[in-house]
């Protein structure tokens, strides 16, 4: 039976959802009401002064440039719209930003608070669909906005649950620790979603259920919510991930352990090169770290260990391949991604971008800090990165959910 939800839809438009769109016909359609306008930010001159404060400390490599792009609080993960008309931008919280660009996809023209009919629950993780269908992850629910884009020009915006509420993971084991969910559309044309697991080392009790349901893992979907399975398991919480533009395979970054010294176990930038494949957690905390609590377990067997071992504590989040051409040659095909920083280590250590080359064979070639100084010399933290995203005129976008900023790295070509 279709379960019904009463909330949202976007915009200030009342929508009938009476015909449904190819694919999302095996969907719960979502019960609808007249909405709020869309609440556009009003521009903050302190906020902006703070931010471009912060842009006399970032080092970045020569003939590369990084300025502020839009002020957006909270900002955790984006997804540019296949257009690059639309920029989505999730929070931990309960807010989705929209941002809209000019005919030049260049310039801000506004940010705006996106669907704010929904009552959203940590939409950490949109993601677009090459088709045009817009998806947000929550913590226990996944909503699909049909050819977004098309349907706000039309006036018919319409909502899906793609994953009902209370389908994604067992209602026991909601936590508001890991629970950031990132997703992605695969090669495959199948959904992809990432299901942190609630506990620093999950407890032996917790295993079989998690291996079941994905948590801990990578979950995929057909498009039209069905067909559900696990596609990656042994993680701890991963909160970034993307196909490799040149094979289809999956990388994703993890978040390890806590609590076992300031320089162990790793962080984790993962390459999964068929289904199923076991990362090792939580037998692993990071690396060839072994856990305390597992630490004289039988191991499954065929583990999968890090492709590349980040630094222990950086927390390694949101990553992209640069699929672009208006970088140097040296990037073009190579991984960026946010490092957050640490709060488990005496120095911290992380708050930067960093860059991953890749060989011709598919394997991580060399990896190296792309950008940073959002660490001050007190330690303190001038800015946080979390994501990273790709404009189509081959510019980067760095996310920053404690300056609430998104700053955008172009290049010089005249270097």
């Amino acid at each position: 039976m279709a379960r019904h939800t009463q909330c949202l839809i976007a915009g200030s438009i009342l929508v009938n959802l009476g015909t449904v769109l190819p694919g999302q016909a095996k969907l719960p359609e979502l019960a609808f009401q007249q909405t709020p306008s869309p609440q556009i930010l009003a521009p903050d001159q302190r906020a902006l002064q703070r931010a471009e404060g912060i842009l006399n400390h970032i080092r970045i490599p020569d003939g590369f440039e990084i300025s502020v792009f839009a002020l957006v609080p909270n900002a955790r993960h984006m997804a540019v719209s296949p257009s690059g008309r639309t920029l989505i931008v999730g929070t931990r919280w309960e807010d989705v930003w929209e941002i809209s660009l000019d005919g030049d996809l260049e310039q801000v023209q506004d940010v705006q608070r996106f669907a704010p009919g929904i009552t959203f629950d940590i939409p950490n993780g949109p993601c677009f669909a090459p088709d045009g269908d817009l998806y947000i992850s929550e913590r226990n629910r996944i909503l699909v906005f049909p050819e977004y884009e098309r349907a706000v020009q039309d006036g018919e915006v319409r909502a899906y649950e793609f994953v009902p509420q209370d389908d994604l993971i067992p209602v026991s084991e909601e936590s508001g620790v890991h629970t950031a969910r990132v997703c992605r559309i695969g090669p495959d044309n199948k959904f992809y979603v990432s299901l942190g697991q609630p506990y620093n080392v999950s407890p032996p009790a917790k295993q079989a259920l998690y291996e079941e349901t994905g948590i801990g893992g990578i979950v995929r979907f057909d498009r039209d919510g069905t067909n559900r399975e696990v596609y990656t398991y042994g993680l701890r919480n991963a909160v970034g991930m993307d196909f490799n533009p040149a094979n289809n395979e999956l990388w994703f970054t993890d978040n390890q352990v806590d609590g076992m010294g300031d320089d162990i176990p790793p962080g984790e930038l993962n390459r999964q090169t068929a289904p199923g494949q076991n990362f090792g957690f939580p037998w692993y905390g990071g690396g060839d770290t072994r856990t305390i609590p597992y630490k004289n377990a039988e191991v499954p067997a065929l583990l999968v260990f890090p492709e590349v071992e980040m630094d222990a504590h950086a927390a390694d989040l949101g990553m992209t391949f640069y699929r672009g051409s208006a970088f140097p040659e040296a990037y073009q095909g190579g991984i960026f991604n946010a490092q957050r920083g640490s709060w488990d280590r005496t120095e911290p250590i992380g708050a930067r971008v960093m860059f991953t080359s890749v060989a011709d064979d598919g394997s991580a070639a060399e990896t190296s800090v792309f950008a940073d100084g959002w660490i001050a010399e007190d330690g303190s933290y001038r800015g946080r990165p979390v994501d990273v995203a790709e404009l189509p005129d081959g510019s980067l976008l760095v996310s920053d959910d404690t300056a609430d900023v998104l700053y955008r790295i172009t290049y010089d070509n005249s270097h």
